[in-house]
């Protein structure tokens, strides 16, 4: 298939469906159409983003005979009916995470994948920075020794204060977990592919700040719409804002993370650490472009410069030292790997793909499993080798 002939569409008119419009056509794809919660919204943002076709539904978007490639964008709780649908319909699909509102509707897409033959993948796009390639890099070739410790954090704002609203809140929509789904499954996502380990036990404690919340609309990390002054409609709110996880992995390491959307000042702040017996690696997507490396003996900074990088990880380091990338880029190299990989049909390294998201969608319901138990340790179920895909 010639790199112009892909045809994409975008279920999904908020901030994360122009993202994926945006990388699908740097990736050399034609984006045909696009849906939305409505006709006249779907209509309004093909408008804005100069999008051929505005799709009724996204139902039909996912089925049409003019797409090649169905990304998904909308509310959690339609990711399962809108990917089966493309998936039987022989698309194929990237689709936002969690896959689904828990493992069991993620088990099926594996399955529904695996059927249909085509290439399903999720935007676990902090796989593409350069800096986090080197790291993993490092681990692989043992230059760290074996890895002890795992650990960091992954901390945002955006839903601070009990005026802080979205539809992620409401677990109808969002599922019965939010921050640790949310952003959690990435840190973990993040860690797992790094390290090479596999969290095999966990102990988790959940935390909600707020009860109860004022209804209104922050979109994605951004203030709230601004219902009118005096008028408060208050929704319960029983998905958790913050999460601390305990873990122990198949390699013999232990680790922590803390995942919150809770944390003031603290934008998006992805950081995650490997201590190895010779060598210790550390990433902030804040500042991505240097990887901090410890030994005993030094601290260096190394720059995220296809100079001085190890060839896997080169490949993503797309500008000259000293020429920031960030998360655009990520999203870009994202789409482009999965595309090349749709035209070419071979297998790309590190791509992940609807495996991995089974595998934070099995994480976050052992989370919420330890959560409800008073912090129990639990057992993470264990994937059959198909479904490992990193």
């Amino acid at each position: 298939m010639e790199r112009s002939q892909l045809r994409a569409a975008i279920a999904g008119t908020g901030f994360m469906g122009a993202v994926h419009t945006r990388s699908a056509r740097l990736a050399g794809g034609r984006v045909v159409g696009i849906s939305g919660s409505s006709p006249e919204r779907a209509a309004a943002v093909a408008t804005d983003l100069s999008i051929e076709r505005a799709f009724d539904s996204s139902e039909e978007l996912a089925t049409s005979d003019d797409v090649d490639v169905v990304h998904i964008c909308t509310p959690n709780h339609l990711h399962l009916p809108l990917a089966e649908a493309a998936l039987e319909a022989g698309k194929h699909v990237i689709c936002e995470k969690p896959l689904a509102l828990d493992a069991e509707g993620a088990e099926r897409l594996v399955g529904a994948a695996e059927k249909a033959g085509t290439l399903a993948a999720v935007p676990f796009v902090y796989r593409y920075y350069a800096t986090v390639r080197e790291a993993r890099e490092r681990v692989r070739t043992g230059r760290t020794g074996a890895l002890r410790l795992i650990h960091g954090s992954y901390l945002q704002d955006w839903l601070l204060d009990a005026d802080d609203d979205n539809w992620r809140i409401d677990s109808a929509l969002g599922g019965h977990s939010r921050a640790f789904a949310d952003i959690g499954s990435h840190w973990c996502d993040l860690a797992e592919f790094v390290s090479g380990h596999r969290i095999t036990r966990l102990a988790a404690r959940t935390l909600t700040a707020h009860p109860q919340r004022r209804r209104g609309d922050a979109g994605t990390f951004g203030a709230n719409d601004g219902s009118e002054a005096g008028h408060v409609e208050l929704r319960d709110v029983d998905t958790e804002d913050a999460a601390v996880v305990q873990f122990e992995t198949d390699r013999g390491a232990v680790g922590s993370a803390v995942i919150s959307q809770i944390s003031a000042g603290r934008k998006n702040r992805l950081w995650f650490e490997v201590d190895g017996a010779e060598q210790a690696l550390a990433f902030n997507q804040e500042q991505p472009e240097h990887l901090w490396c410890g030994r005993r003996s030094e601290v260096t900074m190394l720059p995220r410069d296809p100079a001085f990088m190890s060839e896997p990880a080169a490949r993503f380091a797309t500008l000259p030292g000293g020429h920031p990338q960030g998360y655009a880029d990520c999203f870009e190299a994202f789409v482009t790997d999965v595309y090349d990989q749709i035209r070419s049909g071979a297998d790309g390294e590190g791509t992940p793909t609807f495996a991995d998201g089974l595998r934070a969608a099995r994480l976050t319901d052992t989370v919420l499993a330890s959560a409800a138990d008073d912090g129990s340790w639990v057992e993470v179920p264990v994937a059959a080798p198909a479904e490992v895909s990193r």
